[in-house]
C-alpha cells in the first residue's frame, strides 16, 4: 500500500471528518493525529522529524492509503515529492472559524499540554507537536491571532504554487462529497458527509477540557 491521498492543510479545518470520508471512499486507512498518540512506533517516527531527522516515508506510512491533518501535514512537501501519484487535498475552512477553532483546542493544547497530568506517550509526542507546529509553523506565535492567521493564509498560497493545478483539490468540508469525489474519480456515496472532532471530542483525548 502507498499513499494515494495527501493532507497538506491544517488542523482545525475539518481535518477528522476528511479522514472519515476518505475512508468511506476506500482511500484509507488514514493517517491522522489520533493515529499517532496510541502507537509508540508512529510516535519515535514524529520526535525524529521534529528533531529535523531524516526517516523512512514508506516505514511511516506503511499500512496507510491516506494522510491527513498534522503530523504528516507538517511535511506536505516532502510527501508531495516521496509520493508523486499521491493527489493532494489541501483542506480549509473560513479564517474566523479555523482561528477560534484552532485557539479552543490545538493553540490552547499548545500553550497549557505541558503542564496537564498525561500519559507519557502523550507528552512525548505533545513535545514534537509543539516543536513542529508551535515553533516550526507558527515561530511560537500560536497564540497571536494575526500572526498565526497570516500563516494559515500563506500555507494556503504556498501549496498553489508547489502543486500543479491538476493534482491539488484546495477543499472545505462544508462543501460536502461532490468535489472532493469528482476530484478523486469515486462515485458520491448516498450516505451524508462526515462530521466530527467538535471542541468536546478534541478534549476528550486528553480526559477533558483544562478549566
Amino acid at each position: 500500500m502507498t499513499l494515494s491521498v495527501i493532507g497538506s492543510g491544517f488542523g482545525r479545518t475539518g481535518t477528522r471528518s476528511l479522514k472519515d470520508a476518505l475512508e468511506q471512499l476506500g482511500f484509507g486507512p488514514c493517517h491522522h493525529m489520533e493515529e499517532v498518540f496510541p502507537n509508540p512506533a508512529q510516535i519515535d517516527y514524529w520526535c525524529a522529524v521534529a528533531r529535523g531527522e531524516a526517516v523512512d516515508w514508506a516505514d511511516v506510512f506503511e499500512g496507510y492509503g491516506a494522510q491527513i491533518d498534522w503530523p504528516g501535514a507538517h511535511v506536505w512537501r516532502e510527501l508531495a515529492a516521496a509520493y508523486p501519484d499521491a493527489k493532494i487535498v489541501h483542506s480549509v475552512r473560513p479564517e474566523a472559524a479555523w482561528w477560534n477553532s484552532f485557539d479552543g483546542t490545538i493553540g490552547k493544547f499548545l500553550a497549557i499540554g505541558h503542564t496537564l497530568a498525561l500519559p507519557p506517550n502523550v507528552i512525548r509526542m505533545g513535545a514534537a507537536v509543539g516543536q513542529m507546529v508551535g515553533e516550526q509553523t507558527f515561530n511560537g506565535r500560536a497564540a497571536d491571532r494575526d500572526h498565526a492567521s497570516a500563516v494559515f493564509r500563506q500555507r494556503e498560497i504556498d501549496v498553489r504554487a508547489a502543486i500543479p493545478p491538476e493534482r491539488l483539490l484546495v477543499f472545505d468540508v462544508a462543501e460536502g462529497w461532490e468535489p472532493l469525489c469528482a476530484f478523486l474519480g469515486v462515485t458520491v456515496p448516498d450516505t451524508p458527509f462526515p462530521r466530527t472532532n467538535n471542541r468536546d471530542d478534541f478534549w476528550a483525548h486528553f480526559g477533558g477540557e483544562p478549566a
